[in-house]
């Protein structure tokens, strides 16, 4: 018999999916009801709306890392002197990889839809991410802050956008980095492995020298040749 968790279950690991492959304009609830096998109804029921069904897909994997996050966070406001870089981008990839996930991909999942929700205009998904879980990363942003002093904000900004870009990239594209590693160097990589090869490149990178403001001059005429708009 399915039980009011069943449902709900599968209603949530298929979007979750179908949002991942397809994107969430492009996946209608009507798909989605289809592909779970339930009717419209019981999206309606248990979810409300489209919207809230985004936000619910988000929340399973936010609720229980943002929670381990925080009492990370926690323990290393308390340390005296405030922990250096390396120490917070590694208790960040602690929490990611030992934060359970609905599914066996689930991480790689996640990460693909954490980068939709930037590259799709879903603003009401931003004000969510902003509302529910903003202040467990303004905490995390206020360390990051202390452990890179030298860095003007805007710098900052920038790098932490990156970083944030390169974790996405890297996590979300985990089987298909896996197989180019497998058929290239014949080498087998597992995703703890492959954060662990990630963090110093992110280390370094939060920590380069200062760009010049004024652009290099060759990068400068080339921007100018191909792309004159900018």
């Amino acid at each position: 018999m399915t039980t009011h968790s069943d449902t709900v279950t599968r209603i949530l690991d298929t979007a979750e999916a179908l949002f991942a492959e397809r994107g969430f304009a492009e996946t209608s609830l009507r798909t989605i009801t289809s592909k779970a096998k339930v009717n419209l109804a019981a999206v309606n029921y248990h979810f409300g709306s489209k919207k809230s069904l985004i936000h619910a897909v988000f929340a399973r994997y936010l609720d229980p890392f943002c929670a381990h996050l925080s009492l990370e966070i926690d323990r290393l406001e308390k340390m005296q002197p405030s922990p250096n870089l390396e120490l917070l981008l590694e208790r960040l990839a602690f929490t990611l990889l030992n934060t359970q996930t609905p599914n066996k991909q689930g991480l790689s999942v996640f990460m693909r839809l954490l980068g939709l929700a930037y590259t799709q205009a879903q603003g009401h998904l931003r004000d969510y991410l902003q509302t529910q879980y903003g202040e467990v990363f303004r905490r995390f942003v206020r360390l990051l802050s202390q452990a890179t002093g030298e860095l003007p904000e805007t710098e900052r900004f920038w790098r932490v956008h990156f970083m944030l870009g390169a974790m996405i990239f890297t996590m979300s594209s985990l089987n298909t980095l896996r197989d180019l590693a497998a058929q290239d160097f014949q080498e087998q990589t597992n995703v703890r492995t492959l954060v662990a090869r990630l963090m110093p490149f992110i280390c370094a990178g939060m920590q380069a020298p200062l760009p010049d403001v004024q652009a290099n001059p060759a990068t400068s005429s080339y921007i100018q040749a191909h792309h004159p708009s900018l």
